[in-house]
C-alpha cells in the first residue's frame, strides 16, 4: 500500500472517532424538557404556548419588568438555550419538540444585548432567555427574545408556558397593565427612528433636553410666553381645567420663512418641560406618528413634536394608506381622549401647505403663531447674543442689524461666524472692522443664494408682514393677528 495513503487512512480513521467522541459527549438537548418539566410539574410538551409581543423598543421595558416579577420568587432560575443559529428560526414549541425528538437544544447561558435607557445610561438586556419561576404561588415559564429583522422577527415577544392557562392569563395581564404605564422613556425626550427594514422595526433614541435659558430666544413682544403658555401652561393647570370640564389635548403650530427660530422655540419648549415625555418626530418618522401618540398617552404628560410638517402635507409616500400622511397626523391627535395631558407641537415653513388639511380637520390645531423675520431690534439682540466676548462696540452691532434687513436668525448667526473667522485667518482678534466687512460681503448681490440658503427674505422690510410685529399669530376660535389666507375665519 502506498505510504501517503496509508498515514490518509489513519488520520481519516482518527478524525472520525474524534467527531463521534464529540458528538458523544456534547450536552444533552433534554437537559432543556427535563428542567422545564421539573419546574412546571407536568411535560413541557404537552403544555400550551401563549406569546405576547412587545413592541421591538419597549423590549427594556419588558425586562425590568421580567426581572422584578421573577425576582418575588427567591427561588427563580434564568436559562439559555443552545444550538446556534437554528433556534432564532423557531418558536418555543418548535424548539421544545425538537428537543424531544433529535436531543437538540441544550441548556447553555442567556444571550444579553446592550440598550439605551437614558440619554448616558445603558442596560444588559435579555436578549434570549428562558425565565423560571412562581408567579402566584404556580410555576410558570416565560421565554424571552429581542426582534431580529434577520430571522423575521419584527417583535420581541415573550413567550408563556404554564400548567393552568389562569396563570399565564394572570401574568399578561400584569405585564399589559405596567407596560402601559411604566417605561424608561417616561419624563425623557426621545426621537423616533427609521428601521431598515420597515417602520415596526424603528428604534429610538434618547436626547438630552434641552438648557435654553428664556434671553437666548430672541421674539418679538411677548410672543414667547404665549407659546409657553399654550404648550406648558395648560399642563401646570391640568386640575383646574379638568374640575372645570375641560379638554387638556392641545395642538400648537408654528409657522414661518425657514430660520426664523422655530426649532429654537422648540428646544425652550423642552428644556422647560422637566418631567414630560417628548416625543420628536421628523421627516420619515412622521409615519411612526400613531405609535408617538400611543406612546405620549401612556406617559403623559407629553409632548409630540412634528418638524416641517409642509414636507408631507401631500405626499402619499411617507405614509401606508391612499390619503396624505398629514391627514393621518391629524387623525391621531383627535384620537386621544379629552383628558390626556398631550400637547402636539407642528413647525412648518410653508403654512399655505397645511391649510386644506386644517380646513378640513377642524380643532385639532388650535393656536397658530407665526414666528417671523427679526426687526431691526430682534437682529441687534440676536447679534449680541452670538457674540458674547468678542467685544463689538454698540454702534458696530445697531450698523450690522440696521443694514440686515429681511435676514433670521441662522443669517446673525452665520455672520458672527464669519467675522470670527476672517479675523482668525488675519491673525488678529476680532473687531468691528471684520464685522462690517462680513456685513458687506455677505449683504451683497453675489450672495443672495446663501441669504436665501440661511432664510432670508429682502422683500420683508422692518414693520411689514413677516418682520416681527409682536403678537402676530392666529388662535383658531380668537383671532389675535393677521390669518394665514386660506385658514377659515373666527
Amino acid at each position: 500500500m502506498d505510504e501517503n495513503l496509508g498515514k490518509f487512512i489513519k488520520d481519516f480513521a482518527a478524525l472520525v472517532q474524534l467527531a463521534q467522541s464529540g458528538r458523544e459527549e456534547r450536552p444533552d438537548g433534554k437537559q432543556l424538557l427535563k428542567a422545564l418539566t421539573d419546574h412546571l410539574g407536568a411535560s413541557a410538551t404537552e403544555l400550551s404556548v401563549v406569546v405576547e409581543e412587545i413592541q421591538a423598543h419597549r423590549l427594556v421595558d419588558a425586562d425590568i419588568l421580567m426581572e422584578a416579577l421573577a425576582g418575588r420568587d427567591p427561588a427563580h432560575r434564568l436559562l439559555g438555550i443552545g444550538g446556534g443559529a437554528e433556534r432564532n428560526h423557531m418558536s418555543l414549541s418548535d424548539i421544545l419538540q425538537h428537543a424531544r425528538m433529535y436531543r437538540s437544544f441544550p441548556l447553555a447561558r442567556p444571550d444579553y444585548t446592550n440598550l439605551a435607557i437614558g440619554p448616558d445610561e445603558q442596560r444588559q438586556v435579555v436578549a434570549m432567555g428562558l425565565w423560571l419561576f412562581n408567579y402566584g404561588g404556580a410555576p410558570l415559564a416565560v421565554l424571552q427574545r429581542e426582534a431580529n429583522h434577520q430571522y423575521g422577527r419584527q417583535m420581541a415577544t415573550l413567550e408563556v408556558l404554564a400548567e393552568e392557562a389562569a396563570t399565564a392569563a394572570a401574568y399578561l395581564a400584569e405585564i399589559r397593565s405596567s407596560l402601559e404605564h411604566t417605561s424608561v422613556f417616561k419624563g425623557q425626550v426621545i426621537a423616533l427612528t427609521m428601521g431598515d427594514y420597515g417602520p415596526t422595526m424603528g428604534g429610538v433614541t434618547f436626547i438630552r433636553r434641552p438648557e435654553l435659558d428664556k434671553r437666548d430666544v430672541v421674539l418679538p413682544g411677548r410672543l414667547l410666553d404665549r407659546v409657553e403658555d399654550h404648550a406648558l401652561g395648560i399642563a401646570r393647570q391640568a386640575s383646574v381645567l379638568q374640575e372645570h370640564g375641560q379638554h387638556l389635548k392641545r395642538g400648537l403650530l408654528l409657522y414661518g420663512p425657514p430660520g426664523t427660530g422655530k426649532t429654537h422655540t422648540v428646544r425652550y419648549l423642552l428644556g422647560q418641560s422637566e418631567g414630560t415625555t417628548a416625543v420628536l418626530l421628523s421627516g420619515g418618522t412622521l409615519a411612526r406618528v400613531a405609535e408617538a401618540a400611543r406612546i405620549a398617552r401612556a406617559l403623559a404628560p407629553s409632548i409630540v413634536v412634528l418638524e416641517d410638517c409642509d414636507l408631507i402635507a401631500e405626499d402619499r409616500s411617507y405614509g401606508h394608506g391612499p390619503q396624505p400622511l398629514l391627514f393621518e397626523v391629524l387623525d391621531a391627535m383627535d384620537g386621544l381622549d379629552s383628558d390626556a395631558d398631550v400637547a402636539f407641537v407642528l413647525t412648518t415653513n410653508r403654512v399655505e401647505m397645511l391649510e386644506r388639511a386644517l380646513a378640513q380637520r377642524p380643532g385639532r390645531v388650535d393656536l397658530a403663531v407665526e414666528i417671523p423675520l427679526p426687526s431691526v431690534h430682534e437682529r441687534e439682540r440676536l447679534l449680541e447674543l452670538y457674540s458674547p466676548g468678542l467685544g463689538f462696540s454698540d454702534a458696530a452691532l445697531k450698523a450690522a442689524a440696521a443694514r440686515t434687513t429681511g435676514t433670521t436668525a441662522s443669517f446673525a448667526k452665520e455672520l458672527v461666524r464669519r467675522t470670527v473667522v476672517a479675523a482668525a485667518l488675519a491673525g488678529e482678534a476680532p473687531s468691528d472692522a471684520y464685522l462690517e466687512d462680513a456685513v458687506e460681503q455677505l449683504m451683497a448681490d453675489s450672495e443672495a443664494l446663501t441669504r436665501s440658503l440661511l432664510g432670508s427674505n429682502g422683500q420683508h422690510p422692518d414693520g411689514g408682514p413677516g418682520s416681527g410685529t409682536p403678537g402676530q399669530g392666529m388662535d383658531f376660535g380668537f383671532v389675535a393677528g393677521p390669518v394665514p389666507p386660506g385658514f377659515p375665519p373666527a
